[in-house]
């Protein structure tokens, strides 16, 4: 059965974007990826883009015509702009990190958040706030920082938006981490090497980490494991996911349930 007529009924019900991809192929008469390649994201320097940034992804379907005016916008469900005001709620939004920037009153804060949103909408395409493939275009890493203190650009494929020292500086620490990396990796430490750290630190044995169960000890080991295996040897959360066999949510979950525990208990690794 080819991908564009497989039986839907049969699909884990909890598999809901395989689902959608396949009704989405057959009524527009398509086949192939609907969902690929990576999502982007963009960290960004607060002072200086955090709030240019939000309002640019919330006036994307004003922009493209979905809605005709920022009223319209405000009731459009697929977006952040309506509850950032208040008109509807996701329960994943943290609208306090935007309105907070405002004013401490909530509803001062969404009266200058409007009117900044607003002032807006008027705009285009902002080439500052969008575009990729910085560092393949400006031939490796090495020249990054040196075009960013000439201010020739802000942007790269995991987009960087702030000023050349915020740059720079993010630039280093991502050198580091990738040079950590590939030191431990060239020492033999590999996700094994950090299950047994874990199981000495926390005085238990290996099936804590990787034999199921929701128990206090097992939940630490897991987060502690998966945080270890993520930020020190840069191990995929997919990988995590085929090892532990845990859905992709859980390890995320799991990734931050560990960076938390490792703060605050000094854990680090090797």
């Amino acid at each position: 059965m080819s991908p564009t007529h497989t039986d839907i009924s049969r699909l884990d019900p909890r598999d809901s974007v395989t689902a959608y991809a396949i009704r989405h192929n057959r009524r527009h008469k398509r086949s192939g990826h609907l969902f690929q390649n990576r999502y982007k994201s963009i960290l960004c320097q607060e002072e200086s883009y955090l709030l240019e940034l939000v309002r640019y992804i919330h006036l994307n379907p004003l922009r493209a015509g979905i809605v005709a005016t920022t009223e319209e916008l405000e009731g459009f469900r697929y977006c952040g702009h309506g509850p950032v005001l208040g008109r509807h709620a996701n329960s994943w939004q943290d609208v306090n990190e935007v309105l907070r920037h405002f004013a401490d009153e909530t509803s001062l804060a969404r009266t200058g958040y409007r009117r900044f949103v607003e002032e807006g909408a008027g705009a285009g395409r902002r080439d500052d706030l969008v575009g990729g493939g910085l560092i393949r275009s400006s031939g490796g890493w090495t020249n990054v920082p040196a075009m960013h203190r000439e201010n020739l650009f802000r942007k790269s494929d995991e987009r960087i938006l702030g000023d050349g020292d915020f740059v720079d500086r993010v630039l280093s620490e991502a050198q580091e981490r990738m040079e950590r990396r590939y030191h431990l990796k060239t020492m033999g430490f590999g996700i094994e090497s950090v299950a047994d750290h874990v199981c000495r630190l926390l005085a238990i044995d290996r099936s804590e980490i990787f034999t199921p169960g929701k128990e206090p000890a097992k939940v630490m080991a897991r987060s502690l494991f998966c945080y270890l295996a993520v930020s020190e040897l840069g191990t995929s959360q997919s990988e995590l996911s085929r090892h532990l066999c845990l859905s992709a949510a859980s390890v995320s979950t799991a990734v931050k349930r560990g960076r938390k525990l490792s703060l605050e208990r000094g854990y680090i690794f090797p």
